[in-house]
């Protein structure tokens, strides 16, 4: 599935710079730091999350995705995707990956009788091997453990103000994306703006907030379709 392809080129680019958003009233240091030390201090808070609310688009090998995921570490997530226009609802939780595409989605990927088959379905996989990469869209702990092995060279920006919350920017010189971290309550990241053919702007929110994943019923097991 060409999506895989598109999916895992997303996550490197989520990866780059994951973000958040941040909350409280006294400053948490992190606008004195070095720009290395901020991405420290982004990870640690990071391991303390309970869930995180994912949104944006970006552009990757030429095509535009758009994401609204709910993140919850160590269980999954779920949301709304499209892929060059293509929508779906995705679900991870449990070992398995689900998908209830729309007709245009199945239809392209899985021809006429993919879009007979799943319209109006779900279909089930494990979030393993060839679903691999949606689930590592899910996984808020692979997501951001890559910040310190995928940038390049970092540069403090200036404090600024983003999505109403005091920031410091973080730019990636290498492959151009910043990244801007809350300078107040607890040093999560905010935002991501990555310029260029690749470009786009994730934003990161809704920390902490209660988030309830359930397998939908009677999903299509991909498994047993295979083994027909």
């Amino acid at each position: 599935m060409r999506a895989r392809g598109l999916l895992a080129s997303a996550v490197a680019v989520l990866a780059l710079a994951a973000c958040g958003g941040g909350g409280g009233a006294s400053s948490n240091g992190v606008g004195s730091k070095s720009p290395q030390q901020i991405v420290v201090a982004v990870q640690s808070a990071i391991r303390g999350v309970k869930s995180v609310h994912v949104a944006g688009s970006i552009v990757t090998q030429g095509q535009p995705i758009t994401l609204d995921l709910h993140l919850v570490p160590g269980q999954g997530g779920e949301g709304q995707m499209t892929l060059s226009g293509l929508g779906f609802h995705l679900i991870v939780t449990g070992g398995a990956v689900y998908i209830n595409g729309t007709e245009q989605f199945w239809r392209h990927f899985g021809g006429t009788a993919g879009a007979t088959l799943f319209k109006g379905k779900w279909l089930k996989a494990p979030d393993t091997g060839s679903f691999g990469s949606f689930a590592q869209l899910t996984n808020l702990s692979a997501l951001f453990g890559q910040i310190s092995n995928g940038h390049g060279v970092l540069k403090k920006g200036s404090s600024t103000t983003i999505n109403g919350s005091s920031a410091i920017a973080v730019t990636d010189t290498t492959k151009g994306g910043t990244l801007y971290v809350a300078t107040t309550g607890q040093p999560y990241p905010i935002e991501i703006v990555k310029t260029g053919a690749d470009g786009g702007k994730i934003i990161f929110d809704q920390f902490n907030q209660s988030v309830t994943l359930a397998a939908p019923k009677n999903a299509i097991d991909i498994s047993k379709l295979q083994g027909a």
